[in-house]
């Protein structure tokens, strides 16, 4: 199932607030070279380059949507389709960032070193990762595939249990100084069935692609009665969604 732009942009503050939390703790240098590693739409790319306006920036991104959308909306800068997994850069990077993309991925124990041995000698590694797999987001959706008839397809594509222990993640990345740490935010969303329509702009494409209509009719329904349950609504017409995510930029180690 192809990206969709809007789908993902009617929540565009609350997805966008922890790449800018990120951007903050990228320390103070002048790198030349900066790729943001699943640009999406771009509205990240623009704020490093507002940060560093004399660098060379690429941003890169699987979804011919969202480079298109990128494109239409930031005009005067560089894109490319890519496959994040396997993207390799001509020259080292000073910065590589990665906003909510890598836990899309497998096999972060290659990942990650394969990202470190990427920038250059001073370079710095900065990435954000969704980290809420125990959460009702996650687990209702996963326990709807259990309990029923569905294609096999459907429940090996929910994303589970992507992420590893924060430690293995900081031994990933040597040599390096590390600084790592989670947020929970508290999501204040409004509408229709917000939580639904939030995991339906992320987490839970691949499942809605590996269903035929009267299946995602079926799951759509079970997963919107128990969101409903497990996140009522606050009783101002606001939905608080607590969604946890991981932070990680490993940057050059201090001299002495």
């Amino acid at each position: 199932m192809p990206w969709d732009p809007d789908q993902y942009l009617k929540f565009v503050d609350h997805r966008t607030r922890p790449g800018i939390e990120l951007l903050s703790r990228v320390p103070d240098f002048e790198p030349h070279t900066i790729v943001d590693l699943g640009c999406g739409t771009g509205n990240l790319t623009r704020l490093l380059q507002e940060r560093w306006p004399d660098a060379d920036i690429v941003g890169i991104d699987s979804s011919t949507e969202m480079i298109d959308r990128a494109q239409r909306d930031h005009p005067d800068m560089r894109w490319s389709v890519a496959d994040v997994a396997s993207w390799e850069p001509s020259e080292p990077i000073d910065l590589v960032f990665s906003n909510a993309t890598l836990h899309w991925l497998d096999d972060h124990d290659q990942l990650f070193p394969r990202l470190r041995s990427l920038l250059s000698t001073n370079g710095v590694l900065a990435v954000q990762m969704p980290d809420n797999w125990a959460a009702p987001t996650h687990r209702i959706p996963a326990e709807v595939l259990g309990d029923g008839t569905w294609p096999d397809a459907a429940p090996s594509a929910l994303l589970r249990d992507r992420l590893a222990r924060p430690a293995e993640y900081a031994r990933w990345v040597q040599p390096a100084d590390v600084d790592l740490w989670r947020t929970t935010y508290f999501q204040r969303l409004s509408g229709d069935d917000p939580v639904w329509n939030w995991v339906t702009g992320s987490v839970l494409r691949p499942v809605l692609a590996a269903l035929d209509d009267a299946d995602r009719r079926r799951f759509s329904d079970l997963c919107r009665e128990r969101y409903l349950e497990a996140y009522p609504p606050d009783g101002d017409d606001f939905t608080t969604l607590p969604f946890s995510r991981l932070f990680i930029v490993a940057g050059a180690r201090p001299p002495g």
